[in-house]
């Protein structure tokens, strides 16, 4: 196979506007797109500042329900920084917490989608 990235993450959400301000104001995700998308959707797609990987808030798959997405990991060079100002937002998450893999926090978005935000380990 010639796969060479992951390029979209669908997110199922419950309200796509709700989420969309959650993504771009609490963790500071830039808007790509938002355009009609059939009679009664809207494509709204984000992604972290500089990042290739994106993500779609989806209503539309009838197997995958708000808030079922868990541990997806958002990686970061400064967690404690990370951490500080995403508190400082608003944001409910965790304590930072230390395994082999790195340092990590989880926390939710409006739907109970569950996110990690991940420091690798030095080395």
């Amino acid at each position: 196979m010639a796969i060479t990235s992951f390029e979209i993450v669908s997110v199922p959400v419950s309200d796509p506007q709700r989420s969309k301000a959650f993504y771009r104001d609490v963790l500071g995700f830039t808007l790509l797109r938002e355009m009609p998308m059939g009679p009664a959707q809207t494509w709204i797609q984000l992604s972290p500042p500089g990042c290739a990987t994106t993500i779609a808030l989806v209503t539309l798959f009838d197997k995958m329900p708000s808030g079922c997405l868990q541990g997806v990991m958002l990686n970061t060079d400064n967690i404690d920084g990370d951490h500080a100002a995403l508190t400082g937002r608003g944001l409910q998450i965790s304590e930072v917490k230390s395994e082999p893999w790195g340092r990590y926090a989880t926390f939710n978005d409006p739907d109970g989608n569950g996110w990690v935000l991940r420091e690798a380990p030095a080395g």
